[in-house]
């Protein structure tokens, strides 16, 4: 990350709020951790430093693999022991603390929520734990068959893109004396391969999926099943617009457009 370069862009283009997203993904950090390290934390100091010298606000969105296998799972809190076992997570956890931390020691406007598995029409898997929710859509609609890398039974947290989006517009602009915490969980749903597959199965009704779990599956069982965001709710004012079977209702329709099918 050059610097100075974004030292210039603050003062020229008169930034206020820095909303940073730049991280390498759970599966794809496992691969390169020196780069994950690179990208998921000497970056994040840099935007902690950024933000706190030209006082700016800082977003900086975290995760469900900010847990780990000795988190509650059934439902996850804000408030619990983490203890993430990838990079990514180690990653989020360790950004979390040092903007809850640049917020106590310099008064940094820094604002986090941990997102859950985001489903979006618009963009293919990117290397993620939770993609098979995404790749199932593709898959269904051009071949009508999907094989699954999580067992049937795997419960995850989700939600859709606009809700993400809907959701990170309304904590940009929530006053700071609203939030209570520096990290809030939120969620909109949370559903298994097997759930997905039958919702989808009502749009396509000749869809087949099969099972092989490989190594996503180990890091998909150290995280939580239900996601518990009644404070970002209660703090926030958050409520969710798509559940799973209207997500999955519209990204038939809108996939389906777009392959011609």
């Amino acid at each position: 990350m050059n610097m100075d370069m974004m030292r210039q862009f603050v003062v020229d283009h008169r930034i206020d709020w820095v909303v940073h997203f730049s991280a390498l993904l759970s599966v794809i950090g496992e691969s390169n951790v020196p780069l994950a390290i690179q990208i998921n934390i000497e970056s994040v100091h840099n935007m902690l430093e950024l933000c706190k010298n030209y006082n700016l606000r800082l977003f900086l969105p975290s995760t469900i693999g900010a847990f780990g296998p000795t988190s509650p799972r059934n439902p996850t809190p804000d408030l619990c022991i983490q203890r993430p076992r990838t990079i990514y997570g180690v990653a989020k956890v360790h950004a979390e603390l040092m903007g809850e931390y640049y917020n106590h020691r310099f008064g940094l406007d820094f604002r986090s929520a941990r997102f859950p598995g985001v489903i979006s029409a618009d963009t293919m898997p990117g290397g993620g734990t939770t993609d098979y929710a995404v790749a199932i859509f593709h898959d269904a609609i051009q071949t009508g068959k999907f094989e699954c890398y999580l067992r049937p039974d795997t419960r995850l947290p989700m939600m859709y893109l606009p809700d993400c989006i809907r959701a990170t517009v309304e904590m940009l602009e929530a006053p700071d004396e609203d939030w209570k915490l520096r990290t809030y969980n939120i969620t909109a749903m949370s559903f298994t391969p097997e759930e997905i597959a039958e919702e989808l199965k009502k749009h396509i009704p000749d869809l087949e999926v099969t099972y092989k779990p490989d190594d996503r599956q180990q890091i998909a069982d150290t995280w939580p099943e239900v996601f518990d965001d009644s404070g970002a709710r209660k703090d926030l004012g958050w409520k969710h617009e798509y559940d799973l079977a209207k997500m999955v209702e519209t990204m038939v329709t809108r996939l389906r457009k777009k392959y011609g099918k």
